[in-house]
């Protein structure tokens, strides 16, 4: 038997002569090498675009949207346990009023401290200033002295503020720092225990918290655990240790960027952890002018209120940089300089405690940034 058969079809005829060429040349070395490029060249991309750093927020967390917020349940806090930190906290109270920040702002001193206004001293007469001019909310508290050591065994007491549970949000910020713009948007992030940022400028392995500013929300079970955190640490932890030891793996990070930058940042030529990327190109002025909150930290170089010698601040001062064009940028220098000169002088208006207190204070600061910019 015998079957039809269509004659050939020069259409599929050609399909398979044009697979036969095709099947010929990818056995070719060139086809294969380079497929091979192009592999290796898509992978590349693929592994830049899933690790590269993600850029920093450069702008407020939360939308600019305070329409009927009761600011009453929110507080910026201070604490101080003596008379040089409480001379930094009526700085900061300055400031906060300046830039006309909304929550209440409360200051934990000892609780030995007198307010008396009949012979008022130095110390009374600072806690006056900040209650009457600054709208300060008083809080006496007995001084958590967890540690032997001088310098910061009594930095516990900030945690104090975890008893503050007539406020629904805190912010407490240290007093070795200035504010530079206001930061009301963070009382309005969601609702969680503790927010913090990283101590950027410490080894990435460590991915500790800061806490030299803390956004938290006060409750007797937050409280407790603090108190318990802290009879259990041992000689030579602080409260940084306490705080991530609790933390470190379950709070929201702020951005150290803009949210928190020190001083020790303009000394430095690895700028990439602050800036988040090997990519970026380090402006001190952009840095700057974005910073909500500078804390002074140069160790070994002595904080602003204590007078350095003209050999320690020649030797840690930055160094200027030279550009492309060949000329010297010295901006990140006169930063650096500018914020430790500021720092002094605002220092010396307020501890003389003048009746033009705040219209000098005002004077000072209309020049910090021509200053900078010098």
């Amino acid at each position: 038997m015998q079957f039809y058969r269509e004659p050939p079809d020069d259409t599929e005829s050609g399909l398979q002569k044009r697979q036969f060429t095709w099947r010929v040349a990818l056995r070719s070395k060139r086809a294969r090498d380079l497929s091979l490029i192009l592999f290796i060249f898509a992978g590349c991309q693929l592994l830049w675009v899933c690790f590269r750093p993600l850029p920093h927020p450069r702008v407020s967390v939360v939308a600019d949207n305070n329409h009927g917020v009761d600011w009453s349940r929110f507080a910026y806090a201070q604490y101080t346990t003596d008379e040089t930190y409480l001379c930094n906290s009526l700085m900061i109270f300055e400031t906060l009023q300046r830039l006309q920040t909304k929550p209440d702002r409360i200051l934990m001193y000892p609780n030995h401290w007198s307010t008396n206004t009949t012979q008022p001293g130095i110390i009374a007469k600072m806690l006056l200033k900040a209650r009457d001019e600054f709208e300060v909310k008083l809080r006496p508290i007995s001084v958590l002295q967890a540690s032997s050591d001088q310098t910061w065994g009594a930095s516990f007491t900030k945690l104090l503020a975890f008893n503050q549970t007539n406020y629904q949000r805190v912010l407490s910020l240290d007093s070795d720092s200035i504010v530079l713009r206001p930061m009301d948007e963070l009382f309005l992030l969601p609702n969680v225990p503790v927010a913090m940022p990283r101590a950027y400028w410490l080894q990435p392995e460590e991915n500790a918290l800061t806490s030299a500013l803390v956004l938290l929300e006060p409750s007797d079970f937050e409280f407790s655990r603090i108190t318990e955190a802290i009879k259990e640490k041992n000689e030579h932890e602080f409260d940084m240790e306490v705080v991530n030891s609790l933390y470190k793996n379950h709070c929201l990070t702020l951005p150290h960027r803009p949210y928190f930058l020190i001083s020790g940042e303009f000394r430095g030529n690895d700028h990439s952890r602050y800036l988040g990327s090997d990519d970026e190109v380090w402006d001190p002025e952009k840095v700057f002018a974005e910073a909500k909150i500078l804390h002074f930290s140069d160790w070994p170089y002595p904080k602003p209120w204590t007078n350095a010698t003209i050999e320690e601040t020649n030797t840690r001062m930055p160094n200027c940089s030279i550009r492309l064009t060949g000329e010297e940028d010295c901006r990140g220098r006169n930063i650096w300089l500018s914020l430790y000169k500021d720092f002094q002088e605002r220092r010396k208006v307020a501890s003389h405690f003048p009746d033009t207190f705040l219209q000098n204070l005002a004077n000072v600061l209309a020049t910090e940034h021509l200053r900078v910019r010098s």
